[in-house]
């Protein structure tokens, strides 16, 4: 058995079909003073041409898995725009007079020894997009052929030393079983890619291997714990095959849940809602028995476009959901770009700390009239439908209160115009700061509901990103200053009579269920694959027990104590198969 590092979830068992690695043969030749005009001309052309495909495989991609993983096609079409690289590559051209080709593939060797330099392995990672972006235009330039996959229907194990996003896009799932690659890790894109296809992945394999391996050798990786076994014997086999067979048999037993209600064997309900940042995911996570959205991330509205969209577009959109929800709620947040989220058509300023910067409700309140625009849709929208309203990032008083007085405008503009809204549409905001949660109570008394981003309160307590690899053990969610953050919020919510959700990755995870149940939280919101977990969860524990763990939870002074009491109380009580008894 050889370790590597497990990047993306699953057992998968088949014959390897290793995939070449690019080979490029280059012109020797300088060019000639006056024909580097027409290098540049070919230089551009290729540009134009790779920026067309990668959107093409951008919006076929989308359609898969969702804005949020497609997004990740941003970073290349950044890199074609990028002034330094495209600098170095005129600067061979006309200094050296070298061929565009050639000038391309020294400006990629260039800057992938420079990120390889780095001691950061999320820098590291990002290599792999300056070398996909860049054989992509070596394709173009060279007049080059895709490296092809197997042309017959077998299912096969791909492995190669680095898979590019681009390459990830165009594989099939049917046929991929699983997937090996030498390099990278689990904040790669091509890892992230995976996980959302739900292809087993195992990286970081580079030097670890005796014998490289070989098109047709039959291998087992486990993606959950990072294992690959090369020519196993029968009896390794057959044990594999029976942990792959009981994990399709769990997700088949698990979409019979999809119509159950979620309620522990004493009977305290919980509502499961999801996470959502398009109709596609919505009717995923409605197959799926979510009941409402408990996020609409509308900033991917605002994605893949020329322009910011227009309020009809926005009032379409918005409409529709709260029309598929029907009786339940649908709770959409106001825009959220910056840190992480950027749009091509609006410039956002440099910044050291972007996830510290100017971003979320900053932006909005500083652009009122793109703002007013998304509040106008999100009020016409509301007499369709059950619809909640939030603001992200809040971290004081004053912006609350500058919030609802911009809603308080819109509202009288379509009051002037004789245009319905629902004039009791309920307004929260998301508790994702320090600050917030510090000043919790004072809060409370401005909105009607608090929802819990745990994902950048865990960041932001702690002071860890999650997606540096150097840092990524320091980021505990179940970290005591965290859950002391969480049950603070939930305290101040309760004392003041309004309502309170989580909707971070913390709501998804199975293990977390006694913190809701202890602390009397009964409404969640996560990603559609996460539901059917969630709800199986729910129905195999027993609230009052979940809650004596929970108890202890909360009084623990060690960083791994709860997650290790939690994982200890999730692996005793779990039932394997869902359809037993009162489950």
């Amino acid at each position: 058995m050889i370790k590597g590092i497990g990047a993306a979830a699953g057992v998968a068992i088949g014959k390897a079909f290793v995939l070449p690695n690019w080979e490029w043969s280059m012109p020797e030749t300088q060019v000639n003073p006056v024909d580097l005009a027409k290098e540049f001309e070919r230089l551009y052309e290729g540009i134009r041409t790779s920026k067309d495909e990668i959107e093409f495989i951008k919006k076929e991609f989308r359609e898969v898995v969702g804005p949020e993983e497609s997004s990740i096609f941003d970073a290349h079409l950044a890199i074609l725009d990028d002034p330094v690289f495209m600098s170095e590559i005129r600067g061979i051209i006309e200094r050296q007079y070298k061929a565009a080709e050639v000038a391309v593939k020294e400006a990629i060797d260039h800057f992938v020894a420079m990120f390889d330099l780095l001691d950061d392995e999320y820098m590291k990672e990002r290599a792999v997009d300056i070398k996909d972006v860049g054989n992509r235009l070596l394709k173009h330039l060279l007049g080059a052929p895709e490296v092809t996959l197997p042309s017959d229907t077998k299912p096969y194990i791909l492995v190669a030393k680095e898979l590019s996003p681009s390459q990830l896009a165009h594989l099939n799932p049917n046929y991929v079983l699983g997937i090996i690659t030498m390099m990278g890790g689990k904040t790669s894109h091509s890892s992230i890619m995976a996980r959302a296809l739900g292809i087993p992945l195992v990286a970081g394999l580079e030097n670890k291997l005796q014998t490289p391996i070989q098109t047709g050798d039959f291998l087992i990786i486990d993606g959950d714990n990072g294992n690959l076994i090369m020519n196993p014997d029968k009896a390794t086999a057959e044990h594999y095959s029976v942990v792959r067979d009981r994990q399709r048999e769990k997700r088949e037993q698990l979409e019979l849940l999809s119509s159950v209600e979620a309620m522990t064997k004493d009977r305290v309900r919980m509502r499961l809602a999801s996470n959502i940042s398009s109709v596609k995911e919505l009717d995923m996570a409605l197959k799926y028995g979510a009941e409402g959205v408990g996020l609409f991330r509308t900033e991917f509205l605002y994605m893949d476009r020329k322009t910011f969209p227009t309020e009809e577009e926005q009032y379409e959109v918005y409409k529709l959901v709260a029309e598929k929800v029907g009786e339940h709620s649908v709770v959409i947040r106001t825009l959220d770009i910056g840190g992480d989220k950027h749009l091509d058509y609006f410039q956002l300023p440099e910044e050291q700390n972007p996830f510290l910067g100017y971003r979320a409700i900053r932006i909005c309140l500083d652009q009122k009239e793109m703002f007013k625009t998304q509040l106008t849709a999100i009020l016409r929208a509301s007499v369709h439908g059950n619809i909640k309203m939030m603001f992200p990032m809040i971290s004081s008083i004053e912006e609350v209160r500058e919030a609802k007085a911009v809603l308080e405008e819109v509202k009288q503009d379509l009051d002037r115009q004789g245009i319905p809204y629902d004039r009791k549409l309920p307004v929260g905001i998301m508790i994702e700061v320090p600050a917030a949660v510090m000043i919790a109570d004072f809060l409370a008394e401005e909105v009607d509901f608090f929802s819990i981003g745990t994902n950048d309160l865990v960041q932001y307590v702690l002071a860890v990103d999650r997606m540096n690899e150097q840092i990524a053990h320091l980021y505990h969610p179940y970290h005591p200053a965290v859950l002391r953050m969480i049950r603070t919020t939930v305290e101040s919510a309760k004392a003041a009579g309004i309502g309170v959700s989580v909707c971070g990755e913390l709501a998804g995870d199975e293990r977390s269920l006694p913190l809701w149940l202890e602390l009397g939280v009964n409404d969640l919101s996560m990603s559609p694959q996460a539901l059917l977990r969630v709800k199986h969860r729910t129905l195999n524990t027993t609230a009052s027990e979940a809650r004596e763990v929970a108890k202890q939870c909360f009084r623990n002074r060690e960083i791994t104590e709860s997650e290790k009491q939690l994982t200890q109380f999730l692996d005793k009580h779990i039932i394997q198969h869902v359809m037993k008894g009162d489950a």
